[in-house]
């Protein structure tokens, strides 16, 4: 068991196996639209971590960090991928490489999928988005649907592969947050919030008309 796991499950869900820890945030950080910032690196470079087997939980306040980390992720999930976030971070999942990462794993296999549960995909549908145009394109492999109003939604953003991975920020307005390649029980609480939440989502509007 990895003892600098943090606690990052509510107090009612959280195992007495997974020890707490505190996280410190290094401060607010302005979201950034890769859109209207001028020189995307399309050589974005994972992070040199294998999913499965490194043990280490690995921080990170960065955006190019929290992307280095994300795109690790998936480009290495071989079976499934849930993104559950506020309104898509254009700042970290509207990039090239991600869309590529995404693209790959889509086409990998007829078995694979990418779940996708937001709050608010209205700025991803008036701006554009990489992800939608994706979806567009395999719906049948990629889904994204909206939280239902009602849904008792935790504050936060959070990446799960293949039930080992996770990549968390506690703080949706935040870039900060940290990531685990081998955690599979913390992996199983979230993909239980994020079940429970899909089970009870809705199709947006907005991104329905876009899709079709």
């Amino acid at each position: 068991m990895n003892q600098d796991a943090p606690s990052d499950a509510t107090e009612s869900h959280e195992p007495a196996a997974l020890p707490a820890i505190e996280f410190q945030s290094p401060g607010r950080f302005a979201v950034r639209n890769p859109e209207s910032a001028p020189g995307e690196n399309p050589q974005a470079e994972p992070a040199p971590f294998i999913l499965g087997e490194h043990l280490a939980l690995e921080r990170f306040d960065q955006p190019e960090l929290a992307r280095a980390h994300t795109l690790a992720m998936l480009q290495q999930a071989r079976r499934s991928l849930c993104i559950y976030s506020a309104d898509l971070d254009p700042w970290l999942y509207h990039h090239s490489s991600i869309q590529e990462a995404c693209t790959r794993f889509l086409l990998a296999s007829p078995k694979n999928r990418l779940r996708i549960l937001v709050k608010d995909l209205g700025r991803a549908v008036k701006q554009g988005h990489r992800l939608l145009g994706l979806a567009r394109r395999l719906p049948s492999n990629l889904q994204i649907r909206k939280l239902y109003p009602d849904h008792p939604a935790e504050e936060v953003a959070f990446l799960l592969a293949d039930g080992r991975g996770l990549l968390l920020r506690p703080d949706p307005a935040q870039c900060a947050g940290y990531a685990l390649y081998q955690d599979p029980a913390r992996v199983r609480l979230r993909q239980a919030q994020f079940d429970q939440a899909w089970q009870t989502s809705i199709t947006d509007p907005d991104a329905r008309s876009f899709l079709l």
